[in-house]
């Protein structure tokens, strides 16, 4: 069965060249692209003031802002922003999670002119990652941080680098912080002119990149990266204009997924962003569930493993189900493939809740690309396809010798023009053609047929070799060994580099392995317990005797006891693990790993 929704057909152009480079674009010429996105709010707040924009929990139920609301609200802060020294040279950080007043600001400064910077909630939380929120305050140099609670948030406000910076807070308590309420008092400025300056140049973010290798970048993002976006995704997803489209999302604005496409799609689409505060983490997932049993959502966005525990509360809530299905257009997964269970699980409660199938897809993208430049737009089979060139973009397949792989490079006006303070990294981001160097790595799902899409085969830079000359793809094994060792393996890290065979250090799903009634011990870092041991060695047993060669067969595994360390730098703000510094941090771990003696080895028999 197919979807229901009004999607565009797939529609490739192809150019080859002689090197054996493809260029690939769409066949769709790009529609009309907004100024900035306080035209958006300013359409909608005309044309359906009572809808809802903006909505968060409070009590039983939701506090909510309309389009007409909130537009007077932006403009009130605007107007008092003016009277601050603030501008590119001086941003907006924002150091807390998802809020109202987060957005409210967020948009306020948007409709002026003055850059937002917004940050993972843990570089102020976690003592240990006041380093990366050094580094940041440093590199971008604030004109004002805002955190949501002075009181949750006050030692980092009260870090040396944040001397001399106002700090805003919705409670302000006893800290000095002013008050964010002070910020929608009357204020005489000329928003109508600072408003009408802004252009498709004007600087909108600063994001920051993950880390995950050295220190985050400042990806500058403009207006027009955007709104550009957004006119993309409207040609590939007509049904968005069908009716107001509704999420309530997790998703953390500091990432360009939750606060450049989540965020902003609402925001061009008319729709409603309601503002989930659980997370796919214990303790918190289960609000998630509360929040999703109260509000319909026309669309879902998540991550694989927030996926899988939802099939899980649904397959038990029968409730959960009929509210989850009943408007339900679109479920869209980021970050990781979907394992087929799961897809073949959603698809199923799906048709005998409502009937029909959603639309069940993903895309690519970087914080670089706004973020999507390749989307999947029609129903497929199966997960592990990222789709086809989005309008208005060029893709550039640079072919990898020995392989059926391809570097991925884009062009387009979705695309960063560079790096905050750094020309050295910037410069080395793009070809001479102008193409920006994604370190992705695609495949053709087909190569007769362009228009069944790319797939994702990892990050070229996690590529290594064993001392038998072989190259191991870390990525693509990486993610089929997500699959095999579900639901135990919260995340694996690839390891054999300079070495004979393959070893995977595995960060334990705890949760899904205390429910097996197992007991657990720890051994200097690593967890010891027989029967997961067992259930560890059938899988990878199964997976190696698929195998097709040393590139790809596992000989060992070793369970970590501790969780990655942000602080440490081994896992970034998005959750992604950084390997190579995992690695450095864990090399009496990975001796142990290739240890066939040590007991905390899982030794894989061939």
């Amino acid at each position: 069965m197919t979807s229901h929704l009004h999607l565009s057909p797939h529609n490739v152009g192809r150019e080859d060249r002689a090197v054996g480079t493809i260029l690939l674009h769409s066949a769709y010429a790009l529609g009309p692209v907004a100024r900035c996105s306080g035209d958006w709010l300013h359409h909608w707040a005309a044309t359906t003031p009572d809808q809802v924009l903006l909505a968060e929990r409070s009590g039983a139920g939701w506090r909510t802002i309309t389009y007409a609301g909130a537009l007077a609200q932006v403009q009130a802060i605007a107007a008092n922003l003016m009277s601050r020294d603030l501008g590119p040279e001086r941003p907006i950080l924002i150091i807390s999670g998802n809020s109202i007043e987060h957005a409210l600001l967020t948009q306020a400064a948007h409709y002026i002119g003055v850059p937002v910077v917004p940050v993972a909630e843990q570089y102020a939380l976690i003592p240990a990652a006041h380093t990366r929120l050094e580094y940041v305050a440093k590199l971008v140099t604030p004109g004002m941080v805002f955190a949501q609670d002075a009181t949750q948030y006050g030692a980092a406000l009260a870090l040396p680098f944040f001397a001399g910076v106002e700090a805003v807070s919705v409670v302000p308590a006893t800290s000095g912080a002013t008050d964010f309420a002070s910020l929608l008092r009357p204020a005489d400025a000329d928003i109508a002119s600072a408003f009408a300056a802004v252009g498709p140049d004007t600087l909108a973010k600063i994001l920051l990149t993950s880390g995950s290798t050295s220190d985050p970048k400042g990806v500058l993002t403009t207006q027009r990266m955007m709104t550009t976006n957004q006119a993309q995704l409207a040609q590939c997803l007509p049904f968005l204009k069908t009716r107001p489209p509704v999420i309530v999302d997790w998703l953390p604005w500091n990432h360009v997924f939750g606060g450049s496409h989540n965020f902003n799609l609402m925001l061009a689409n008319g729709g409603s962003v309601y503002i989930d505060s659980g997370k796919p983490v214990a303790g918190l997932f289960e609000r998630t569930v509360e929040n999703l049993r109260l509000q319909p959502a026309t669309l879902s966005f998540n991550v694989p493993v927030g996926f899988a525990q939802l099939v899980a509360a649904l397959a038990q809530d029968s409730t959960l189900r009929e509210t989850y299905f009943a408007n339900l257009d679109m479920i869209f997964y980021a970050g990781a493939s979907l394992p087929q269970d799961t897809w073949r699980a959603l698809e199923g409660m799906a048709l005998e809740t409502c009937g029909q199938l959603p639309l069940i897809t993903t895309s690519w993208g970087l914080t670089e690309t706004a973020p999507a430049a390749l989307i999947s737009h029609q129903p497929a089979k199966g997960a592990g396809i990222v789709g086809v060139p989005v309008p208005g973009l060029s893709v550039k397949l640079v072919p990898e010798a020995g392989s059926a792989r391809f570097g991925v490079r884009v062009k387009g006006d979705s695309i960063t023009q560079g790096y905050l303070k750094n020309p050295a990294k910037t410069e080395a981001a793009f070809d001479d053609e102008g193409y920006f160097l994604t370190d992705d790595a695609m495949s053709f799902a087909d190569p007769a047929d362009m228009n069944l899409g790319l797939k994702f085969e990892g990050r070229i830079s996690e590529d290594f070799k064993l001392t038998t000359g072989t190259w191991v793809r870390a990525a693509a094994l990486r993610l089929d060994l997500l699959t095999a060792l579900a639901p135990f393996a919260q995340d694996i890290v690839i390891a054999g580099e300079g070495r004979a065979s393959i070893g995977v250090l595995m960060v334990p799903n705890r949760a899904a392995i205390v429910a097996q009634g197992w007991e657990l011990s720890e051994d200097s870092g690593a967890l010891i317990c027989a029967p997961l041991f067992d259930a560890l060695r059938r899988r990878l047993s199964d997976h190696a005797a698929a195998a097709t060669g040393s590139a790809t067969r596992v000989s060992a595994a070793l369970i970590l006891s501790e969780p990655p360390s942000m602080g440490e730098g081994e896992a970034t703000a998005k959750g992604n693990l950084n390997f190579a510094r995992l690695l450095q941090r864990c090399a009496a771990l990975v001796g142990r790993l290739f240890d066939p003696t040590d007991p905390a080895c899982i030794e894989i028999e061939h």
